[in-house]
């Protein structure tokens, strides 16, 4: 009887509101639309930088708009105060602070036929046109847009590695439509060419230096209408011919058409070949019923969400699900239907075994995207750590920051080691484990990036390397999910030894100051110093300053308590750093934002901290501050991303958060509780299982976790381990306007950072 209780109890919690009242129960005859709920405008505002346009889960395109404005907004080609397009670009980034990408951009035309995309000033000098949101639609899987120039209605979307392109035209006898190779987002052109196969068909290639210095994509664009008048173009100079190399390539389609004439394209891309750019539209692409692969699209973003069901009020499902989108633009598929992707060796590698991906912000995703990804997404989890050995056996170290092919080194430490290791730790199998601990061992035993400084002085001195401090606590932190894959390993040695150096962000903590900081020598700190400072890529922090860095040890949080005096003086501290004020001088990086105090939720070395009063028995404290940023931090509105969205890690902190958990320790499998905003959730997780969450007495006022029964039992811990989850059940969680005296206080009921499971 009792394995049916959890059951009984959904069917009853399911059929009452949140006041226990009795509702009339729905027989469910069709999936939900979840994808009505997204809106993909949130974070194209401001300082979100989120790629808007059509695309699938995880795919290589992404099919969008790309104003004529450059610059720090401008890093995913769009931001929402522009009114400018200059074309349709078939790969973006989403969210990152630095721009790339932005590549093989279509621009269709009437008129007079222009070469390049023209100026601000001088409206006629070129093709760009502006447009108004008015005239927008989009939703995943689905761009729309009128160009006013033109009066020409664009639409797009996307399978995985084909972008699908339909132009409804105005009677002219002079319509275009350009292929722009040389204008990227944010990089320069190197080497294109482009080539009329035959009156369909224009392939080519695009080669460019950026934030990738290295990078090459392929094309191949096949055309519904007749290719008649074909001109190739070097710079502004027409050149006679059907194909043409160069730096600064463009391809000139020219025809009459009547009243709302349909053009319609399907532009294969890939990072092999311009062959295998085609194979890829006659595999993904078999139709030109553009509307099928739209629906085709929808169903696959649709797939995704269901995984995650959840039920709230509709602002709040708008903003949960599209977090949820955001967290699957990347990592990105990097390889072709044939299983051909181009390594970081510079070579093409054939039949893989797994689905090669890039886009890979680690330093920003190891600490909420990778391990939501660890409980829904598995495929994807087994084949972003098969592309990462991939890249270690090609480079000789695990990747920083990979982007197409290419390794950009940016952000400090090696964020590629913590999601490893808690992929391994939480059981998956599909890659080969002694190859996993190889690379991460190997990769934290280099020298490059201060770890010759870490293995011989268990500092890195702060007049040596730039970032000192932020690279040091990110490396101890690596060390730590090492030392754990070596225990598992029965590799007592070297679970010893990076045991050790996992300790080692006790060196940068000065005992008089109580805060993190820079040293120059065992008994020298470096002066002057203030925690409020900070002077981005000059000083010993990454885009922070010491108040928000002192609490980045999120593997040995007990080892930090202790450093602050034990638990009293560190919840006083922790308390500080909410109220803290103090000037950050001008050289402050841009990404520190969503302030509370000191507390940045706008960037990610933040993002535990809020969590850590559970490991001092105030869950209270830790609801306040979460929901707080749950409501006020995340919005509906284009600038509702309070800071650059980083490849999804901001979008997954706020879905973790609106469940109710979040993953402090990046690989020790502890979801630690905070406050859920959601009022039912249905988790299909990884292994197949199902967990459900029924939230009772949901509200604003409500904020505080009164207690919890997982499985038909009380449940007094402020965690839940992943194990506990993926065995499926129903746990209810009921709130309060008032923090319990009881769940989570005592020292049995807190998260820690090791666990015998």
């Amino acid at each position: 009887m009792k394995k049916y209780i959890p059951l009984i109890l959904l069917m009853f919690y399911l059929s009452t509101d949140v006041k226990g009242q009795s509702v009339k129960r729905k027989t469910l005859v069709t999936q939900p639309d979840l994808v009505s709920y997204v809106d993909p405008y949130i974070g194209t505002g401001l300082h979100g930088h989120v790629f808007l346009g059509a695309n699938v889960p995880f795919g290589a395109v992404q099919l969008g708009a790309v104003n004529m404005s450059k610059g720090w907004d401008w890093c995913s080609g769009y931001n929402y105060a522009d009114s400018t397009i200059v074309g349709f670009a078939h790969t973006h980034l989403s969210g990152t602070g630095i721009g790339d990408l932005g590549d093989i951009q279509f621009m269709p035309t009437t008129g007079p036929a222009k070469v390049v995309p023209g100026t601000l000033n001088d409206y006629q000098s070129g093709y760009y046109s502006l447009f108004s949101h008015k005239d927008e639609v989009v939703h995943p899987g689905y761009y729309s847009v009128k160009l006013k120039r033109y009066n020409i209605n664009v639409e797009l979307t996307a399978t995985t590695r084909v972008g699908y392109h339909r132009y409804t035209f105005p009677e002219s006898s002079q319509s275009h439509i350009v292929i722009d190779l040389e204008n990227g987002t944010a990089d320069r052109p190197v080497e294109c060419f482009i080539k009329l196969v035959n009156d369909s068909t224009i392939t080519g290639y695009r080669y460019s230096t950026g934030w990738a210095v290295d990078q090459k994509i392929y094309f191949a664009a096949v055309f519904s209408k007749a290719i008649k008048d074909f001109a190739v173009y070097d710079s502004l100079k027409s050149v006679q011919g059907t194909a043409l190399k160069g730096k600064y390539i463009k391809g000139i389609l020219s025809f009459s058409t009547t009243k709302g004439e349909v053009v319609k394209i399907k532009v294969g891309i890939s990072p092999v070949s311009m062959d295998n750019a085609l194979i890829n539209v006659r595999t993904e692409a078999t139709t030109w019923d553009f509307d099928k692969i739209k629906r085709q699209a929808r169903n696959l973003w649709n797939h995704e969400f269901q995984k995650i069901e959840v039920k709230a009020d509709t602002q709040r499902m708008r903003t949960f699900y599209t977090a949820l989108y955001h967290t699957m633009i990347a990592p990105s598929t990097f390889d072709d239907c044939n299983g051909d992707y181009f390594g970081t060796d510079k070579q093409v590698h054939h039949n893989a075994g797994f689905n090669n991906v890039t886009t890979m912000s680690l330093w920003d995703t190891y600490r909420a995207e990778n391990p939501l990804m660890t409980l829904w997404q598995p495929e994807r989890v087994n084949n972003l750590v098969n592309s990462m050995l991939a890249i270690y056996q090609q480079q000789g170290r695990l990747p920083v920051w990979h982007l197409m092919a290419n390794e950009t080194n940016c952000m400090v430490g090696n964020s590629a080691v913590p999601v490893i290791a808690d992929a391994f730790l939480k059981g998956y199998k599909g890659f080969d484990a002694q190859l996993a601990y190889e690379a991460v061992k190997k990769t934290q035993m280099g020298d490059i990036r201060g770890l010759k400084f870490v293995k011989s002085l268990g500092y890195i001195p702060a007049d040596t390397v730039t970032e000192s401090v932020a690279s040091g606590l990110e490396f101890a932190i690596d060390d730590w999910c090492i030392a754990q894959m070596a225990l598992k390993m029965g590799n007592k040695e070297d679970y010893i030894y990076f045991s050790k150096r996992a300790k080692n962000y006790v060196n940068y903590f000065d005992k008089q100051a109580h805060f993190m900081r820079g040293r120059i020598s065992a008994d020298k700190w470096r002066t002057p110093f203030s925690p409020f400072v900070s002077r981005h890529m000059k000083d010993d922090f990454t885009e922070g300053n010491s108040w928000q860095y002192s609490w980045l040890v999120p593997q040995d949080v007990e080892g930090l308590i202790a450093l602050q005096g034990g638990e009293k003086p560190f919840i006083q501290k922790l308390d500080s750093l909410f109220v803290a004020k103090g000037d950050m001088g001008n050289e402050a990086s841009n990404d520190i934002t969503g302030l509370i105090g000191q507390y940045a939720h706008g960037n990610e070395p933040s993002h535990h901290i809020a969590y850590l009063y559970n490991y001092v028995g105030e869950p209270y404290k830790t609801a306040e501050k979460v929901r707080y940023v749950l409501d006020n931090f995340y919005t509906n509105q284009t600038d509702g991303i309070i800071g650059n969205e980083d490849v999804g890690q901001m979008s997954a902190w706020y879905v973790l958060s609106a469940l109710g958990f979040y993953q402090v320790n990046p690989a020790n499998g502890a979801y630690v509780f905070g406050s859920p905003v959601i009022n039912h959730a249905t988790l299909k997780l990884a292994n197949g299982k199902v967990f459900h969450i029924v939230v009772k007495n949901n509200n604003a006022g409500n904020k505080y976790i009164q207690g919890m029964i997982l499985n038909g039992k009380s449940y007094p811990k402020s965690y839940l381990m992943y194990n506990d989850m993926l065995k499926g059940g129903l746990l209810i969680i009921t709130m309060s306007n008032k923090p319990s005296n009881y769940w989570g206080v005592n020292k049995a009921f807190r998260p820690k950072s090791v666990y015998n499971n």
